[in-house]
C-alpha cells in the first residue's frame, strides 16, 4: 500500500511534552467497531471492559540509552537500539561520518566504546570497554532516550527518569517506553481487579527503530528493525484459557500486540516465545491473538498508525484521529490514550 495513505495533518500544539497528572487522568477515546466515538478518561477503563477480560502489559524497563560523546575532536551521539551480547549493542549514531570501524568513542564518566562494525542500515555495533556491566556504565553516562518530537522541543531532565517508565517496568533493555502503559496507577489497577479484569505481562525490549520514519513510498519496501521479546509458557496458557472461555485479550500497547501476534499460529493458539521479531502489521493482516488494543495516538505515516489501521480499518482510523485532533486530545508518547475494540 502507498505510505501516503496513512498521512494526516497534526497541529504542532497537539504534541504532549509532559504526561497527565495523575497518570490515569489522561483522556481516552473509545472506538468500538462503527459505533459513535466515546470521549472518556483512562480512569474509566474498568467500566469499558467485561469481567474475565485480560489486559496484557509489557514489563520492559527503559534504560538511559542516549549517549553524547566524542571521537577525537568530533562530537557524536549514540542511541542504543538492541543488545547483541553482554558488552555489545547495536546503536544509531548521530554524525556517523565522523566514526569509523575500529575507532573509540568517549562518552564521559570513563565510558568508552569501540566501533566494531558498521551494518548495512548505517548503524554500528559498539563494544563497551571495561569490566563493569554495561547497565552500570549507562547509568553513569546515559540519559533517557526521549522521542525526537519531545527532545527537539525541550531538554531531558530528572523528571523524565520517572515519567518515561511504566509501573510494570522490571526487565532492563528497552530504549523506548511502551507508552500505552504509562497511564496506569495503583488506583486504576485496584479498580480493574475489583471489576474482575485479569492482567498478564510479557517482555518486548522496544528498540530505537520505533522512532525511525518510514522512508519508502510503498509499505512493501519498508524494512522493520527486529526487537527481542519473551512470553512464558504459563502466560501463554492463561491467555489461551481466557480466550477459550470466550473472554477477550486486550493488548496494552502496540509492543504487547506485536509480540502476541508473533507468538500465535494460524490456529489462533498463543505459544511461548523467546527471540527476535520484526513483524510489520498493515491493513489486510488477520489478527490471531488479540481482541482489542489500548494505545496512544501515533505519528502520521508511521508503522504504528498502519497497525491501528489494520485493526480498525484505515478510513475509520483517519476519522478517529480527525476527531481526536478536533477535540484537542494530546498526541504521542506523553499524550492521551485510545481504546480500540473492533
Amino acid at each position: 500500500m502507498r505510505v501516503d495513505l496513512f498521512d494526516f495533518d497534526l497541529p504542532n500544539e497537539r504534541i504532549a511534552l509532559r504526561p497527565a497528572r495523575p497518570r490515569d487522568a489522561a483522556r481516552m477515546l473509545v472506538v468500538r467497531g462503527d459505533d459513535p466515538f466515546a470521549d472518556a478518561h483512562v480512569r474509566d477503563l474498568p467500566g469499558m471492559l467485561e469481567p474475565g477480560d485480560v489486559l496484557v502489559f509489557n514489563d520492559t524497563r527503559v534504560i538511559p540509552a542516549q549517549l553524547e560523546g566524542r571521537r577525537g575532536e568530533a562530537k557524536i551521539g549514540a542511541t542504543l537500539h538492541k543488545r547483541v551480547d553482554l558488552r555489545r549493542w547495536q546503536a544509531f549514531i548521530r554524525n556517523a561520518k565522523r566514526l569509523r570501524v575500529g575507532e573509540v568513542a568517549e562518552f564521559g564518566g570513563g565510558v568508552t566504546a569501540i566501533a566494531e562494525e558498521r551494518l548495512a542500515d548505517g548503524s554500528f555495533i559498539l563494544f563497551f570497554e571495561g569490566e563493569e556491566p554495561v547497565e552500570v556504565l549507562l547509568e553513569r553516562a546515559g540519559t533517557m532516550p526521549l522521542p525526537p518530537y519531545i527532545a527537539g522541543k525541550r531538554p531531558t531532565d530528572a523528571q523524565d527518569r520517572e515519567d518515561y517508565q511504566t509501573m510494570f517496568a522490571k526487565e532492563d533493555g528497552a530504549v523506548a517506553a511502551p507508552t500505552a502503559a504509562l497511564h496506569f496507577t495503583d488506583r486504576l489497577m485496584g479498580a480493574l481487579a475489583d471489576r474482575g479484569i485479569a492482567t498478564e505481562t510479557l517482555t518486548l525490549h522496544v528498540g530505537a527503530g520505533t522512532f525511525l520514519p518510514v522512508k519508502a513510498e510503498d509499505t512493501e519496501d519498508h524494512q522493520m528493525h527486529s526487537e527481542w521479546g519473551r512470553i512464558e509458557q504459563d502466560t501463554a496458557d492463561r491467555l489461551n484459557e481466557a480466550r477459550g472461555r470466550g473472554n477477550r485479550v486486550i493488548a496494552v500497547g502496540t509492543t504487547s500486540l506485536r509480540l502476541l501476534e508473533s507468538a500465535t499460529g494460524e490456529d489462533r493458539v498463543i505459544r511461548p516465545f523467546a527471540g527476535d521479531t520484526d513483524i510489520f502489521i498493515t491493513p489486510g493482516y488477520t489478527f490471531r491473538a488479540i481482541d482489542g488494543l489500548m494505545t496512544n495516538f501515533h505519528l502520521p505515516k508511521s508503522t504504528l498508525f498502519m497497525l491501528v489501521s489494520a485493526l480498525m480499518g484505515r478510513e475509520r482510523m483517519q476519522g478517529t484521529y480527525a476527531h481526536a485532533i478536533a477535540e484537542e486530545y494530546r498526541f504521542y508518547s506523553y499524550g492521551d490514550s485510545s481504546l480500540l475494540l473492533p
